[in-house]
């Protein structure tokens, strides 16, 4: 295995010369998160590197999300360490299956998790993201709405806004992990914890939280609660986060396994070999840059 510092000194030597900026979802590997220039959620962070005057943004994390910050930065050369890193719900629905279920509801808008391809963005009204998805729907509540790709997302915004939706079968295979048994066992282990609990996981799973969440939103409660102990209903990844920020409190996983492997492909090597070659660039055309840019221009505008 080579040398880590040597290969933290290259992509330190390398950012400077390439004028770039590294950004780490809050789900990638701990040495990733740790060389990175912010780390965070998908949208968050393309918002960020585009105020940035970066001319190179190195996106560790899966697929779409280099979709996105390219979307948001198309001046910018916008590069994934490992093109494989796609995201299984994302691909869950295509743009031509989108299409032919908005032709079956002529009269619906289209709301898209921010967790979709950006073909599948272009053919949407609105985005939204695991945050703003409630304060999103409920501007539009009296309309036909269809919501894609995440069902469980869908079911947990129905529930809150008691608002029916049109809803595509797609999931997060990771956050399924997170089952109710897992979640009881560890309230018995830790009785004093409270429970956050990611949208994307199941609908049984969601209502024994004491706080639904994004993963800012997962940061966020943990720093403005008293309580010392948070069992958390995510990706493991975000354990390192919110570890590292808030070293006093104890972050317990509601499972071990639930691990993206997608979200782990990109490692110190490729993010070096990824500065070294300008590598894997993420473009795309610019019709469809446009249109998903629009949805994603009217969320920021009704949320």
């Amino acid at each position: 295995m080579a040398d880590i510092k040597k290969i933290i000194e290259d992509i330190n030597k390398l950012r400077k010369e390439r004028k770039a900026v590294i950004l780490a979802h809050n789900y990638q590997l701990p040495e990733v998160q740790e060389i990175a220039d912010f780390v965070g959620d998908s949208l968050g962070l393309s918002r960020q590197a585009a105020k940035t005057d970066a001319q190179v943004i190195v996106f560790c994390g899966v697929y779409f999300m280099a979709e996105t910050a390219y979307i948001l930065s198309p001046e910018k050369k916008v590069l994934i360490p490992d093109s494989a890193s796609g995201c299984p719900m994302a691909d869950m629905i295509t743009a031509k299956q989108l299409r032919e279920l908005k032709t079956k509801h002529p009269g619906a808008l289209v709301v898209a998790y921010v967790n979709s391809t950006a073909d599948v963005k272009a053919e949407t009204d609105y985005c939204c993201t695991s945050a703003n998805a409630i304060n999103v729907v409920a501007k539009l509540i009296d309309k036909e709405l269809i919501f894609v790709p995440d069902k469980y997302l869908g079911s947990y915004i129905s529930k809150i806004l008691k608002k029916e939706m049109i809803l595509w079968e797609g999931y997060c295979p990771t956050h399924l992990n997170i089952t109710p048994e897992a979640i009881m066992a560890k309230k018995n282990e830790y009785p004093n914890a409270k429970v956050l609990i990611h949208p994307e996981c199941r609908s049984d799973s969601c209502a024994l939280a004491d706080e639904v969440a994004s993963t800012e939103g997962f940061v966020r409660y943990a720093k403005s609660t008293s309580v010392k102990e948070l069992i958390i209903g995510t990706e493991v990844g975000m354990l390192t986060r919110l570890r590292k920020e808030l070293p006093e409190k104890t972050f317990i996983p509601v499972s071990e396994q639930a691990i993206c492997p997608n979200m782990k492909k990109n490692t110190l090597e490729k993010v070096l070999w990824s500065l070294e070659e300008l590598k894997t660039e993420v473009v795309l055309p610019e019709l469809i840059r446009l249109k998903a840019k629009k949805a994603i221009d009217r969320m920021v505008e009704i949320a």
